[in-house]
């Protein structure tokens, strides 16, 4: 009694993993079509962000001169393409229960990694910004934040300027895309400001021509399409002080700093030569010397009293 007890209590739950073995394989017939579309789904899916993914490397080849950005990029496409096809295939299973836990999991787990890394986004994404602006590219020569130098590269992190001394400054793309900057190379030409001074007994309208002859000498501005200019701005303590602005062709700071030393050193020999005098301050000193006679009148006096 007890051995058939025993052997009817050990079918039981053998009987119940075929019946539950048997439902899935029930399930499974009926599920074949559906299966059999959802890894269509998938491997098309899986084809088209290949697709997408060369696509858009060649799409961007001209535009982000950036290797790592257009991988970025492409790669970010793809797995967009992918999850579609990912979300398709478990509608097709009709698993909608798990779409929306994954979808579910997927907004946490976005909201948690954006947190943590939400310096690290902010730059990646300025970044992508940046490699897309059309008024910034590898080559130019910028000013900002306080330094100035040539794009030589505009990671997924950071912005590189290398400097004119040679050396190289790393700023986070967060920074230059909030913050102002002049680009020097967006155009072809700049405008040149020199301030200088002459003394008061000078003829105003030599030194005026002077100047503008060195101007049209050294920098011919009927070439470039543009005017010279030349005003006195103020009565100096020691000078009459004038701004003389004109322009030159150039992309750079260096261009700049080479053009306005070329222009001093033209004006500076050009002035000397018509002995028109550039005055600097002067200052004259006052030493008062009854401090030092009280003193040798005290020392005479104590040596008499001795």
């Amino acid at each position: 009694m007890k051995e058939n007890e025993i052997i009817e209590n050990a079918k039981k739950p053998l009987e119940m993993i075929l019946g539950k073995l048997g439902d899935w394989y029930e399930s499974l017939i009926i599920n074949l079509p559906n299966i059999a579309i959802a890894i269509v789904v998938l491997i098309i899916s899986y084809l088209l962000s290949r697709l997408v993914f060369n696509l858009t490397i060649k799409a961007t080849n001209n535009r982000i001169k950036q290797k790592s950005v257009q991988r970025l990029v492409a790669r970010g496409l793809a797995i967009v393409v992918v999850l579609m096809g990912l979300f398709l295939a478990l509608g097709a299973l009709n698993l909608g229960k798990t779409l929306t836990g994954l979808l579910s999991a997927a907004g946490v787990s976005g909201i948690v990694i954006g947190l943590a890394l939400q310096g690290t986004l902010s730059n990646m994404i300025s970044g992508i910004v940046l490699s897309f602006r059309e008024n910034i590219q590898l080559g130019n020569w910028i000013e900002s934040s306080g330094f100035s130098g040539e794009v030589t590269d505009i990671n997924l992190n950071y912005f590189v300027l290398k400097e004119a001394d040679n050396n190289y400054v790393v700023i986070p793309n967060k920074t230059i895309l909030e913050s102002p900057f002049k680009n020097y190379s967006l155009t072809t030409q700049m405008r040149i400001t020199i301030e200088c001074g002459v003394g008061y007994g000078t003829d105003l309208e030599k030194a005026q021509r002077i100047v503008l002859d060195i101007i049209s000498t050294y920098f011919n501005q009927k070439d470039i399409g543009r005017e010279s200019e030349f005003y006195y701005t103020e009565f100096g303590d020691s000078s009459i002080n004038f701004i003389c602005r004109f322009w030159v062709d150039g992309e750079s700071s260096l261009e700049k700093l080479q053009a306005k030393s070329k222009a001093i050193i033209e004006i500076k020999k050009a002035f000397d030569k018509e002995n028109i005098n550039i005055p600097f301050p002067i200052r004259t000193l006052e030493f008062n010397d009854k401090l030092s006679l009280k003193a040798s009148e005290n020392n005479k006096n104590s040596i008499s009293i001795n």
